[in-house]
This record gives structure tokens, sequence and C-alpha cells, in this order.
């Protein structure tokens, strides 16, 4: 064994003990050695329980730093984000949806929209595609228990908004999306959205949601991964729509073509499904009138 994982200060602590790390390392059973390893606070060949300690390491020695202690929402946040990714087995599933329709749509109802006061953005419709998609495929839309013996599918359906803010993500709900129109929608994401800017989003609006989104259209990028958000059993990604050459059977069409980043609980739905799902999705922006029937 050569590769052994120790941070700098297990390592200096092991030279002033005399400790090969090769040895201790096959000895347990394992490539990576902590602290707790070297003072004999851990048992023979069982893992370390802050597994932090891997990473313990003294930056400043390497050059200067400052430090800057993050709040206690966002130390909640990297907990929440931390147990979920090393407890959901997650996997992610791309594909892409043409949102001509959608843009042709919005550019119609510009007049109407600026009437009612409402800024009518892709994201309402996406939101709407995701309630009716949450009512086709009932699966997506429930919670594990934390047994993992009970799946509990739910009779209503909420969607979770990710609002990127000075202090740290929040994800106000949109309640009973599937009930509400196009209008009503845009008219609660604008509200949510600023009020979560301004840290005014309540208790009551929070959580619960059926899946979320986490949009990063405004900002880039053509793919990601997010994060499950449990007890949530998948989560919708939306990146930059780009105008796309797409084969029609005899030329390349130039369209709008918007990613869609599909991560789900693999427990829970398997490849086929998210498949599916996510082309059912993308079925429904690329004909926006299926939503209404």
């Amino acid at each position: 064994m050569t590769d052994v994982i120790a941070s700098p200060s297990v390592r200096t602590l092991a030279g002033q003990k005399g400790i090969d790390l090769e040895k201790l390392a096959r000895d347990l059973g394992r490539t990576t050695i902590a602290r707790e390893d070297l003072t004999g606070d851990a048992k023979p060949g069982a893992a370390p329980s802050d597994h932090s300690k891997y990473w313990d390491v003294d930056h400043s020695q390497f050059g200067p730093v400052t430090e800057e202690p993050l709040s206690r929402f966002a130390q909640v946040a990297a907990g929440n984000l931390g147990a979920a990714n090393a407890m959901i087995p997650q996997v992610t599933h791309h594909d892409r949806a043409d949102v001509s329709a959608i843009e042709a749509l919005r550019k119609e109802l510009k007049p109407e929209a600026q009437a009612r006061g409402v800024k009518l953005t892709t994201l309402a419709f996406q939101v709407k595609a995701l309630a009716r998609a949450l009512r086709e495929f009932p699966r997506f839309n429930a919670s594990l228990t934390p047994d993992g013996r009970t799946l509990i599918l739910k009779d209503y359906v909420h969607i979770g908004i990710a609002v990127d803010t000075a202090h740290g993500l929040m994800v106000p709900v949109i309640r009973d999306a599937d009930r509400k129109g196009l209008w009503q929608i845009a008219s609660e994401i604008t509200d949510l959205a600023a009020r979560a800017q301004a840290r005014k989003v309540g208790p009551d609006e929070m959580g619960g949601a059926s899946m979320s989104i986490s949009n990063l259209g405004g900002i880039g990028g053509t793919a990601f991964t997010p994060i499950v958000n449990p007890p949530e059993v998948a989560i919708l990604g939306l990146t930059r729509t780009e105008i796309t050459p797409v084969w029609d059977g005899a030329a390349f069409q130039p369209k709008p073509m918007v990613p869609l980043d599909l991560s789900y609980d693999h427990r829970v739905i398997n490849g086929a499904e998210a498949a599916r799902f996510v082309s059912y999705l993308a079925g429904l922006l690329g004909d926006p009138r299926r939503m209404m029937i």
C-alpha cells in the first residue's frame, strides 16, 4: 500500500510517535488515517466518526490565509447537504427541452403581462409543467421514511423554488402548484423571490415541497448535478437556454433548448422511470398547450 490518505498534521504526529502510516493502514484495513488512529481513541478496524478530521489541514503553512466564520444558516445548510449526499444513492439524468413554443407564447402574452404587472418568466411554465408531471408520475411526489421501509405518496403538489440570496440558499414553496394558473404562479415566484432576498419569507412558506427546482439559467452553465433535498426524492436542475441546431429529419433547425438535470434517490426511482419522467416533462415544455388539458 503506497497511497495513504492523511493530513499534514497527522503525518507530523505520526513522525513524532514513530508510527509507520502504511503499516497502520494495512492493519486497519483502509487507506485513510486520522488523528485518533494515532492516539488510540479509535477502535481497530473502525472508521472515525468525525470524517472531517481527514482534511484537518493547517493551511497557513502554505501561505497567507484569512478566516471567515460561517453563519448559523450556512452551517445548517452545509450539514443538511453533507448528510443528504452521504446517505442518499443519487443519480442524475440529463436531457433537454425545446422551448420555442414557450418563448412564442411569452412574446404573445407580453402586453397582457405588462397590463397585469406580472413578469411571465419561463420558470413559471417550468413550475406548471413539473406540477403536471408529478401528478402523472406519483412516485416522484413521495417521501421515504427514515427507516427506508415505507414510501409516503402525497396527494398534493408543492414546488420549491431555490433562491440564491446574500445570506445563503433559501427554498420558498409554491403550494398547490397543480391547481394554479400561469399568472398566479408567475406572480408568486416574483413575490417569494423578492421576500427571500429580504429575509421576509415565513417558516410556513418553507418546507413540505413535493420537489424543488434549482434554476441557474440566469447565471449560465450547460449542466450540473443538484443534490436531492430530503425528504424529497428528486430535484430538477435548470441551466441556461441556448440556441442549438436540432435535426428535424431533413435539415438542422436553430431551436432554443433548455438543459434539464434531474437528480433522484435511486432507492425509490430507477433509471427507466427517471428517463420517462424527464421525457414527459420535456414534452410538456415543448408543447405548453398540453399543460392546460
